[in-house]
C-alpha cells in the first residue's frame, strides 16, 4: 500500500513515540537535610470544643487559651502558631531557635525544645480505668448540601443508625480531605511553643520578614522569608441570619482568602422518651455531598483548585450562602473557614534539567487557615458587628448565654458520636 510521504513520517512518528517517551530520564530527588513546619490559625466567635485539642492537646496539658502545641487544632479563639524543626544530620536535637521578624513582636527568637520522652499512648498506664462502653444511639442522621433556600431534589441523605447497613454508612459519610500530617513533638525533632517558651502571640503580631533556623546539625542558612499573601490571616467576620424563607450566611471578604466553605451541624430533638435517640443534621455549602468533617482545616494548594473546579468549595469572591430552613435549626453549630494559600520553599530550587539529581539542602510548609464558629443565640453580636455597630445590651447578654452554653454541649454530643461512629467504622 502506498503512502504519501508525509503520512508516512506520521505514521512512523508514532510508532518511535513511545520509546521515546519511555526514555525519558526520571529525576533523583533527595530528602531535605533539615525541615520545619509551620502552622498559622486564627480562630473566632464561639468558644473552644471540649476536647477539641484530641491526643495531641491532652499530651501537652493543653487547657482553653494555654499557649501549648497543637493550638492551631482546637478552635479556641485567638491566632496560634505551632513550629516544628528536624534535620538528618541529628537524630537527637534538643533544642534549636528560629529568628523571628520584629514584627512578630516576639523577636528575635523563638526557642524550640523537643519533649524528653516519647509521647505515651493513651490507655499504656498500669492504672488506666475501664473502658467505657459505647452504645449506638437510636435516631437518624440528616446531610443537606448546597447554597440556596429550596432542598433539592434528592435531599437529605438520610442514614438510620439503628439498621447499620455498610452501603448506607458509606453513602453517608462522604468527608473529603487531603489534610496532610505534619511531624508534631517527638525525640529530636524540637517544637515551639513548649514549656520553657509559652508566649502567646500578641495582638497584632506579623510573620511578615526574614525566617531562620539554627541548631545543631541543622544546614547553615537556613533562611527565608514569609510575604503578607502568607502572614497570620485575621480573623473571619461572619453572621447568619434566620427568617421564614433559610438561614443566610454571610462573611466579610477577606484577601489572603483563596477558598471558603461553610459548614452546620445539629441536633433536633425527637421528643422520645428514650435518653439516647436523636435526629443529627448535617449541612454544608458544597454543590456535591459531604459532611465538611475534614474539610474545616488546612488543605493543599492542589485540592483547593480541584474543589473550587468541582463547586466543593467556594470562590475566594463568594461573600454569603443560603441555606435551608430544613437544614439549619436554631441550636446548630455553624463554622466558617477561609482558607489561605499554602506556602512551600525550598533550597536550592529543584533543578530543571532531569537529569541532575535534587538535593535540597533545606524545605519549609507554611500553613494559614481561619475558622469563625457562630453558635446559636450570638447572631444579635455579630450581625452588629458586620454592620460596624454595638449590639444592643439585652440582646447579647440575656439572649446570647444561655442558647451559647446549650449550643455548646449539643456540638460537644454531636461530635462524641460522629467520632466514635468514624473510628470504628473505618478504622484500618
Amino acid at each position: 500500500m502506498y503512502l504519501p510521504k508525509h503520512l508516512a513520517l506520521a505514521v512512523s512518528g508514532l510508532c518511535v513515540l513511545p520509546s521515546a517517551l519511555a526514555a525519558q530520564p526520571v529525576q533523583k530527588v533527595k530528602p531535605p537535610v533539615s525541615q520545619a513546619y509551620i502552622d498559622l490559625a486564627t480562630f473566632s466567635g464561639g468558644a473552644p470544643m471540649p476536647g477539641a485539642g484530641g491526643l495531641m492537646g491532652s499530651l501537652f496539658g493543653a487547657r482553653n487559651n494555654d499557649n501549648t502545641f497543637g493550638m492551631t487544632q482546637t478552635g479556641s479563639p485567638g491566632r496560634w502558631m505551632d513550629v516544628t524543626l528536624l534535620t538528618r544530620n541529628n537524630g537527637k536535637l534538643k533544642t534549636a531557635t528560629h529568628s523571628v521578624p520584629a514584627g512578630s513582636k516576639l523577636a528575635p527568637v523563638l526557642n524550640l525544645l523537643a519533649p524528653e520522652q516519647a509521647p505515651v499512648e493513651v490507655g499504656d498506664t498500669q492504672d488506666s480505668p475501664e473502658p467505657v462502653k459505647f452504645e449506638m444511639p437510636k435516631g437518624k442522621m440528616y446531610l443537606y448540601w448546597g447554597c440556596g433556600a429550596e432542598v433539592r431534589k434528592g435531599q437529605p441523605l438520610v442514614l438510620d443508625l439503628a439498621k447499620m447497613d455498610p452501603a448506607q454508612f458509606n453513602k453517608f459519610f462522604q468527608n473529603r480531605s487531603a489534610t496532610s500530617r505534619v511531624p508534631g513533638p517527638a525525640l529530636g525533632r524540637p517544637v515551639w511553643p513548649n514549656k520553657i517558651d509559652a508566649r502567646r502571640l500578641p495582638d497584632g503580631a506579623s510573620m511578615v520578614g526574614e525566617h531562620g533556623f539554627a541548631g545543631d546539625g541543622v544546614v547553615d542558612g537556613f533562611k527565608f522569608n514569609i510575604d503578607a499573601r502568607h502572614d497570620l490571616m485575621p480573623a473571619v467576620e461572619a453572621a447568619r441570619n434566620d427568617d421564614g424563607n433559610g438561614v443566610l450566611f454571610k462573611w466579610k471578604p477577606m484577601q489572603q482568602a483563596s477558598a471558603w466553605f461553610v459548614q452546620a451541624m445539629g441536633m433536633r430533638d425527637t421528643g422520645k422518651a428514650e435518653g439516647n435517640e436523636m435526629e443529627m443534621v448535617y449541612w454544608t455549602s458544597s454543590e456535591l455531598p459531604d459532611m465538611g468533617m475534614g474539610l474545616v482545616n488546612y488543605q493543599p494548594n492542589g485540592s483547593i483548585s480541584k474543589w473550587q473546579k468541582e463547586k466543593v468549595l467556594l470562590p475566594a469572591s463568594a461573600t454569603e450562602c443560603m441555606a435551608p430552613k430544613e437544614a439549619v435549626g436554631a441550636m446548630s453549630m455553624s463554622r466558617v473557614i477561609a482558607y489561605g494559600e499554602e506556602l512551600n520553599m525550598a533550597y536550592p530550587p529543584r533543578p530543571k534539567d532531569p537529569k541532575i539529581t535534587w538535593e535540597p539542602q533545606w524545605d519549609v510548609k507554611v500553613r494559614l487557615k481561619s475558622v469563625a464558629s457562630l453558635m446559636p443565640g450570638m447572631g444579635a453580636a455579630m450581625n452588629a458587628a458586620m454592620a460596624g455597630q454595638e449590639a444592643a445590651p439585652e440582646a447579647s447578654q440575656e439572649k446570647q448565654a444561655p442558647a451559647s452554653v446549650t449550643g455548646t454541649v449539643k456540638e460537644a454530643v454531636t461530635r462524641g458520636v460522629v467520632d466514635s461512629l468514624v473510628r470504628g467504622l473505618f478504622k484500618r
